[in-house]
């Protein structure tokens, strides 16, 4: 088990990848039914920002819902090969020391895993360095003091929901400080203070934290940190005010045996949630203590791992006013859980029989929060306990650790001829729980703390349609970002959100998608402005039916339209670019 925040980070960058359509550069065509049990390989390269190879990189390949796993390193060339792989979901990431990923474009890569016979670019970054003095007030230097930057803003200038340290580092014997391989964006630094170790006493860890360039963390400086570039002199001159301490004990009144318990304190500053401190508590004392604490507003909320998995407890308001909290007990519910099935319905039409299905081990099932209103019912950790899954050999999955709140569901076939034809509770469902709309892809599922909802069938139904063409523009060159949409042309598919879709078109304005029910459609292209990013999910979420109604509407006037047969590909469409409203 990993303990700290750093796990659920790399899961909500993971839940990110996910999205509802495919665009055929990135998809797989079978030609042959594939035994699932047979062995692959995933191939590729790590490059810099230059696109030269980087030797020694440390590639790492997991399986969803498997403990498969391993680790290679680069040739002196930046190459990869890894094998032995079962036909499964895989995530992958690179690891070189002063780098960083380069940030994902989920509209030019929707994907988000990979499966074996893939070939891989891994694109990295040079990370950026903050460094510095710490100083006390005399200009001694502040010896093995704990410097933390926290990412306040991303590389795009949006606010950072939920910011954990990105970096620490201790001071040397000149009080001097240097933190690299810092993802671009926009940070604030702090030394000392947080100590939440249960092992070792920090230096300076029972002061309050000092902001850079002495201050508390609602006036600290804000830093700009670009790609391999150094934000040199953020020097802090350290004002040791004392901390306070925050204590308590969990209490688990739900009589589940947990093996180990995490306990966060965080604040909300500048639109977005500062956990500043965290520890790890054993499961035999259940109790919990955090020294180093500032005056401030905070919320306090525990989670716990069983056998059964994940507890909860409710956020927890308290204020840190010049003494310490003690007393405090956060009490553990259970989160739920969402169990279903996969089923695969034959085309009877010319051509489409006997089509190879998506392999079930490679076919990711997730459960995405509505993100408009969960930051107000928990921290952005929260929502990501609950994990993408795979249905098992007979096509059932259960999403577990879910969060009280809103979500819809996302998933997609890999296989060329089929597509996604529903996401649906069932009549008998309905009544039973708190009344769930029957279609799930058009509408939010709500569930409460402890639900154990069941039935939630996704239908694949092969007969699917694909098309490949160009995006023309007689007057001037193509935008740098330009979308191609899809939105049904037959008037009761219209409020099918699966018959939407949308892709980014090619800088050379090829575009190409896939999985496409039969039918009719108005094709659109549309240059992007700065507020279209992440389509391929944005256009099917339940509360975007503006934005459905538009790009139909303007499909609608644009006049250019594609019908797709059964198992139907066309090539070679030529649709013009709408001039920008």
């Amino acid at each position: 088990m990993l303990h700290g925040l750093s796990k659920y980070c790399l899961l909500s960058a993971l839940i990110l990848l996910l999205c509802c359509a495919l665009p055929l550069r990135a998809q797989s065509s079978p030609t042959e039914k594939v035994d699932s049990t047979a062995a692959g390989k995933i191939t590729g390269r790590v490059v810099n920002e230059n696109g030269q190879g980087i030797p020694n990189a440390v590639v790492s390949v997991s399986g969803y819902g498997e403990d498969e796993g391993q680790e290679v390193a680069t040739d002196a060339n930046g190459n990869f090969k890894i094998i032995g792989l079962s036909r499964i979901a895989y995530r992958l990431s690179a690891e070189v020391p002063g780098y960083v990923p380069k940030p994902r474009d989920p509209d030019s890569n929707p994907i988000g895993y990979y499966h074996a016979g893939d070939a891989v670019r891994l694109e990295m970054t040079k990370g950026g360095v903050i460094t510095g003095t710490v100083t006390k007030a005399n200009g001694d230097p502040v010896v093995g003091a704990d410097v933390r930057a926290y990412l306040i803003r991303d590389y795009k200038g949006q606010t950072v929901r939920y910011s954990t340290p990105s970096s620490s580092r201790e001071t040397d014997d000149r009080g001097v400080y240097r933190m690299y391989g810092l993802a671009p964006g926009t940070y604030v630094v702090s030394a000392g203070g947080g100590d939440m170790s249960d092992y070792a006493v920090k230096p300076f860890g029972t002061d309050a934290p000092t902001f850079a360039p002495s201050s508390t963390r609602d006036t600290a400086i804000e830093i700009t940190v670009n790609s391999g570039e150094e934000a040199a002199n953020i020097d802090i001159h350290y004002r040791g005010d004392p901390g306070h301490v925050v204590s308590g004990k969990i209490a688990n009144s739900s009589g589940t045996e947990g093996h180990s318990f995490e306990v966060v304190l965080y604040s909300e500053v500048r639109g977005g949630q500062h956990a500043a401190y965290n520890v790890y508590s054993h499961s035999v004392s259940r109790g919990f203590i955090f020294s180093g604490v500032a005056d401030g507003e905070y919320q306090i909320v525990a989670q716990g791992e069983s056998r059964s998995g994940w507890f909860l407890s409710e956020p927890l308001r308290i204020n840190v006013t010049g003494a310490d909290v003690t007393g405090v007990e956060l009490n553990f519910k259970p989160l739920a859980s969402i169990s279903g099935s996969l089923v695969f319905e034959d085309a009877k039409a010319p051509g489409c029989q006997d089509k190879p299905r998506p392999l079930l081990g490679e076919t990711v099932i997730g459960a995405y929060h509505n993100e408009k209103n969960a930051a107000k019912e928990q921290p952005q950790f929260v929502w990501d306990l609950g994990q993408p899954v795979t249905p098992d050999s007979h096509g059932a999955f259960v999403l577990r650790n879910l969060a009280a709140g809103q979500y819809r569901f996302s998933t997609r076939p890999l296989a060329k001829f089929w597509y996604l034809k529903s996401i649906a509770w069932p009549a008998v469902a309905r009544a039973a729980q708190a009344n769930q709309p029957l279609d799930a892809a058009r509408n939010w599922t709500t569930i409460k703390t402890g639900d154990k909802l069941s039935g939630l069938t996704i239908t694949f139904a092969s007969g699917a349609g694909s098309l490949q063409g160009r995006i023309e523009n007689p007057v001037k060159s193509l935008p740098p970002r330009a979308f191609v949409y899809l939105a049904p042309a037959e008037s009761d598919k219209r409020e099918d959100v699966l018959r939407y879709f949308a892709v980014l078109a090619e800088s050379d304005g090829s575009f190409a998608i896939g999985n496409i029910p039969p039918g009719r459609y108005w094709v659109l292209a549309k240059a992007a402005v700065e507020s279209d990013a992440n389509m391929l999910s944005k256009l099917r979420l339940p509360d975007e039916t503006q934005l459905r109604a538009k790009i139909l509407h303007d499909g609608e006037l644009a006049k250019a339209s594609a019908e797709l047969k059964p198992c139907q590909s066309v090539s070679d469409y030529k649709v013009p670019l709408r001039p920008i409203e």
